[in-house]
């Protein structure tokens, strides 16, 4: 009897996996069809599957050749808004998180849950304030000072990308340090070491699962947004991020479906290829990052 429940369960489990794995993978299987398709025939069946596969090779290079899109422009504008953003999101936040848990007072408790509250602020709620105080700051300190404004320029969009992605990394990072051993800096420090050593040379490398999945977590965030980078670089500036350049091809009256969702399928080839190169590094440092 206990035999034939348990077996019953692994079914369950089994056929519940399946599903959600069905669930999450045929938004990407939908999108790949498509884009071996024209406008019309998706309109048409965009179940079906396609005629002719070489379309997709074919919208690719359409996109990449695209001048209104300027794809090329797009996909470097993205990188380096996306490869800065990581960086600094990182390297602010551990340091952060090691400075609450090794340094505890009254004070880093408040500052750990000030942290903590910024991650359930919707950006909506915040997205006008931040538009003006950007301005205001750009004319009154960046821009006499040192020749950057915030809006429609990386320096801008970068800024909020990292006080938008501090608070989870902080949470993260966090709970990882709290169950790492004191003993291990300590000796560092023994040595001869100075704090920034200890930190760079000795925390660093152990959290190196932990950042994996801040880069990921972040990264796919970041690289696919469109809310934050239409606000403060806008439509029609010499800068513009991928999914910006994406809605040039929905018009007011007509939409190209084909490239959309061919350009759709660029744009996530990349952040989908580093997710499969990292994804044990990330499991890992999910289950390492959780609360001790």
């Amino acid at each position: 009897m206990k035999c034939n429940e348990s077996k019953m369960a692994q079914n369950f489990i089994r056929s519940f996996s399946l599903l959600v794995f069905v669930l999450f993978i045929s938004p990407i299987l939908l999108i790949t069809i498509n884009s071996a398709k024209s406008s019309r025939e998706i309109l048409l069946n965009p179940l079906s599957l396609p005629e002719n596969w070489g379309k997709i090779w074919e919208n690719f290079i359409s996109i990449w050749n695209n001048p209104s899109i300027d794809y090329r422009g797009s996909f470097l504008s993205s990188v380096i808004i996306t490869v800065l953003s990581l960086t600094l999101i990182s390297l602010f936040s551990s340091l952060a998180a090691w400075g609450l848990v090794r340094y505890k007072s009254k004070t880093s408790n408040v500052i750990f849950y000030l942290f903590v509250a910024s991650m359930v602020i919707p950006f909506q709620v915040v997205m006008y304030p931040l538009i003006s105080w950007f301005r205001t700051l750009s004319v009154n300190i960046t821009q006499p000072l040192f020749s950057v404004t915030l809006l429609r320029s990386y320096p801008g969009l970068i800024l909020a990308y990292i006080g938008f992605g501090m608070g989870l990394s902080v949470f993260m990072f966090h709970g990882f340090l709290k169950g790492v051993p004191l003993e291990i800096e300590e000796a560092a420090e023994i040595d001869g070491a100075n704090k920034f050593q200890t930190f760079f040379y000795v925390v660093m490398p152990i959290m190196k699962p932990i950042y994996m999945t801040i880069i990921i977590l972040n990264g796919i965030w970041i690289w696919n947004d469109y809310l934050l980078p239409i606000q403060l670089l806008g439509v029609g500036n010499d800068i513009q991020t991928l999914p910006i350049a994406l809605s040039n091809f929905a018009g007011s009256y007509t939409k190209q479906w084909d490239m959309i969702l061919s350009s759709s399928l660029m744009i996530m080839i990349p952040i989908i290829i580093v997710f499969l190169l990292a994804q044990k590094q990330i499991l890992k440092g999910m289950v390492d990052g959780a609360i001790k």
